[in-house]
C-alpha cells in the first residue's frame, strides 16, 4: 500500500507540536505516578495525556495502522504500516527541569523507518525527515560532512538508568571520556537528532526501546551520520552514529567496551 509520506510528516509534525505545547503548559501542574520498570523510570500524567493526543490524530488520519507507544496506547493493524510513539522523550529532565526533552514520532513500512519527527518544545524545533528525501531542521535542509579528529569530538551518551544498564555505561565511559574531546549525557532521541544537526559529532545509545531511537536514528542517517551497533545495523542493544570521518574510530572504540 503506497503511503504520502509527506503528507505523513506533516501531520506527524502538528501533533508533535501540539503535544510539546501541552507540555509546556502542564509542567507546572503535573502529577508523577509509580515507576515502571525500576525506580528511575518515571511517567507523568503529561506523558499520558500527550500520548493521547498523538494516538487519536494518528487513528483518524489512518484508523487502520499500527501504533507502538510507550504508555500503552498501542493496538494492532492491518496495513503493513507502524506508528512508533515516545510522547515525552526525557521525562526525567522535564520533570526535573534539568534538560531538554522531545517528543517522537515515526512511521514504519514493513519493519523499515519511513518517516520520522522528533520536536523538542523548549527551542521550538522541528527536526524530522522521510526515507530517501534527506533531513530537515524547521524546514531547512541537515547535511553532515566530515567530522573531528576523535580527542576533539563531542559525543552524545544516552542509557536507560536503570542499575545494569548504568553499570555497562559506566564501563563505557570510563574508557570514553579520556579520549574524547568531551561527552554529553542527553535523551536518545536528541542525542541522534544533535548529531544529524552537527551539535555533536558523534553519539551512543545503550539499553533503549525503539520508540527511544526510531525517529532519531532515521533523521541522523537522512543527514548522513553513519549509525551502527554491535554489527552493521543499530538496535536497541547499542546504538552507534558519528559523521563520517570520526566513525571508524568512534565506533571501533565503542564496540570494544560496550
Amino acid at each position: 500500500m503506497d503511503r504520502d509520506l509527506v503528507a505523513a510528516r506533516k501531520l506527524a509534525a502538528d501533533v508533535a507540536v501540539r503535544a510539546g505545547r501541552l507540555q509546556i503548559e502542564r509542567r507546572d501542574t503535573l502529577r508523577v505516578g509509580a515507576p515502571k520498570a525500576h525506580a528511575n523510570d518515571v511517567v507523568s500524567d503529561v506523558d499520558i495525556a500527550s500520548e493521547q493526543l498523538i494516538v487519536e490524530a494518528v487513528s483518524a488520519a489512518w484508523p487502520d495502522d499500527a501504533i507502538r507507544a510507550e504508555e500503552g496506547h498501542g493496538r494492532d493493524g492491518r496495513t503493513g504500516w507502524e506508528w512508533v510513539v515516545d510522547p515525552l522523550d526525557g521525562t526525567r529532565n522535564y520533570i526535573s527541569r534539568t534538560g531538554p526533552w522531545s517528543v517522537c514520532v515515526a512511521l514504519y513500512q514493513d519493519g523499515q523507518p519511513r518517516m520520522a519527527v522528533v520536536y523538542e518544545p523548549v527551542a521550538d524545533e522541528t527536526f524530522s525527515a522521510v526515507d530517501g528525501g534527506g533531513a530537515l531542521l524547521n524546514g531547512s535542509p541537515l547535511a553532515v560532512t566530515g567530522g573531528p579528529p576523535l580527542g576533539e569530538a563531542l559525543v552524545g551518551v544516552s542509557f536507560q538508568p536503570n542499575v545494569k544498564t548504568k553499570e555497562r555505561a559506566g564501563r563505557v565511559v570510563r574508557e570514553l571520556l579520556p579520549v574524547v574531546g568531551d561527552i554529553r549525557r542527553i535523551p536518545a532521541a536528541l542525542n541522534l537528532v544533535y548529531q544529524a544537526a552537527g551539535r555533536l559529532d558523534g553519539g551512543l545509545a545503550l539499553d533503549t526501546k525503539l520508540w527511544d531511537i526510531a525517529a532519531g536514528a532515521l533523521i541522523a542517517r537522512e543527514a548522513g551520520v553513519v549509525l551502527g551497533g554491535r554489527d552493521a545495523g543499530y538496535s536497541t542493544d547499542l546504538t552507534v552514529g558519528a559523521a563520517p570521518g570520526l566513525w571508524p574510530s568512534l565506533s571501533e572504540l565503542v564496540r570494544g567496551v560496550a
